[in-house]
């Protein structure tokens, strides 16, 4: 078996595990997620404003 498939099947499992035994921490994962991802964009964002105002 593919070591790739197993880490995926390993992390599936414990996504799983947490949501079950803990679905507020598990929401709370969530959010830190998006939070990252949005503060990501914002800052990809900045960046491509700033280099079509000529990197001043």
């Amino acid at each position: 078996m593919n070591s790739k498939k197993i880490a995926v099947y390993v992390v599936v499992v414990f996504v799983l595990y947490v949501i079950i035994t803990d679905p507020a921490k598990a929401a709370d994962y969530v959010q830190i997620g998006f939070q990252g991802i949005s503060d990501a964009a914002k800052a990809v964002g900045d960046f491509m404003t700033w280099m079509a105002n000529g990197g001043k």
